[in-house]
């Protein structure tokens, strides 16, 4: 058994689109319509075939009230690896990315923590 696919959910898919592929480099994968929503995953360029996200639509009251929940609360909806945090820090504060944790090593591993602009808080890892 493997991961496949994982989710995270988003206040506007075309606005999420654009910050995962533009600011953050993933590469879409799926755009599929569905009603008045899409299908709409990213993945790794370095792994085409691998892992798919889910950009979610939170149109429902359960999930807006999870994703904001969470956010309030300072929690990552997602955590993504890295090989080299501060350049991948500097790289996308260039871009505009605010983030609320700046890279912090925490036992044997370095985590910094982003505003995806579509209501998630990100953090990125090295090990």
């Amino acid at each position: 058994m493997r991961i496949t696919l994982t989710s995270v959910f988003v206040s506007d898919q075309d606005e999420a689109l654009r910050f995962y592929t533009e600011t953050l480099g993933f590469v879409k994968k799926h755009d599929v319509p569905v009603g008045e929503f899409k299908w709409l995953t990213v993945v790794s360029p370095d792994d085409p075939d691998g892992t798919e996200l889910l950009l979610e639509p939170n149109d429902n009251p359960v999930s807006q009230a999870y994703q904001k929940g969470i956010f309030d609360q300072g929690i990552p909806a997602a955590s993504f690896g890295v090989t080299d945090i501060g350049a991948e820090c500097e790289k996308l504060k260039s871009l505009g990315v605010a983030f609320t944790m700046d890279p912090t090593e925490l036992a044997n591993v370095t985590v910094a923590v982003f505003d995806d602009t579509c209501g998630n808080l990100i953090q990125i890892v090295q090990t």
